[in-house]
């Protein structure tokens, strides 16, 4: 059987784990975008704080995959819930990361005025810091999104949502009659789906680009003064005739 023969003939499948994985995917990083920014909003003006949250959240990004998922099926089980727990931890350091740069190198003379103008603090986060933190933030996301579409394959081990089944079971039917296209399946898929929410994302900083900059700090246009005719005065005449 070739690999498209493969593709025809059990398309339902494919579908649905492509849609599983791409559910499980979106649902982590969005879990670990909400954690991770909180976590900032509270830490990125202590130093000592800050540093203690990126330490933790990059001492959980070098747990191994499978043992990760091995250690959650115990208290969580199979299935989903050790899926998304396992992905939202993988998530979080680049998303925590750059939003505390982005935080942090925001001019402090946007945040004085803001307060100058009589603006509350989560007035403040919501209407100039975060905005203009905006496309760091993002940059985050795109990378942990690309980060957990590779991991979230290895969550078939706990038998979670996804195109990892495919790979799992080509390799242990290897040299079977459909492991290669099993194999290729799974891998394929998990590469379409990395570049559509990368293009995703790509698109959505660029249609929120353009409003990352609060209306307040915005350059307003000068007006030009309006133009009015003269009228003109007649000069005394030096050598009129009387």
């Amino acid at each position: 059987m070739t690999f498209l023969e493969y593709l025809q003939s059990r398309r339902e499948l494919i579908l649905a784990q492509t849609l599983e994985h791409a559910n499980i995917v979106l649902m982590s990083v969005a879990l670990a975008t909400v954690i991770a920014v909180l976590i900032a909003l509270a830490t990125y003006r202590n130093p000592s704080a800050r540093a203690t949250a990126t330490g933790t959240a990059a001492a959980l990004l070098t747990i191994p995959s499978f043992a990760l998922l091995g250690l959650l099926i115990t208290p969580l089980g199979l299935g989903y819930t050790p899926t998304l727990v396992a992905l939202t931890m993988y998530a979080l350091l680049p998303i925590l990361r750059n939003t505390i740069v982005g935080l942090t190198e925001i001019d402090p003379a946007l945040t004085e005025a803001a307060r100058g103008i009589g603006m509350g603090r989560l007035r403040s986060l919501a209407t100039v810091e975060i905005p203009l933190a905006w496309p760091v933030i993002l940059a985050g996301i795109r990378v942990s999104t690309q980060m957990t579409m590779g991991i979230a394959a290895i969550a078939a081990y706990v038998d979670g949502p996804g195109l990892g089944h495919q790979i799992f079971s080509g390799l242990a039917n290897l040299g079977g009659v459909n492991s290669l296209n099993q194999a290729l399946v799974g891998t394929v898929g998990v590469i379409v789906l990395a570049v559509v929410f990368d293009l995703a994302l790509a698109l959505l900083g660029r249609l929120t680009r353009a409003g990352q900059r609060p209306k307040l700090f915005r350059a307003r246009p000068t007006r030009r003064p309006a133009l009015t005719p003269t009228t003109a005065v007649p000069s005394p005449s030096l050598g009129g005739r009387e």
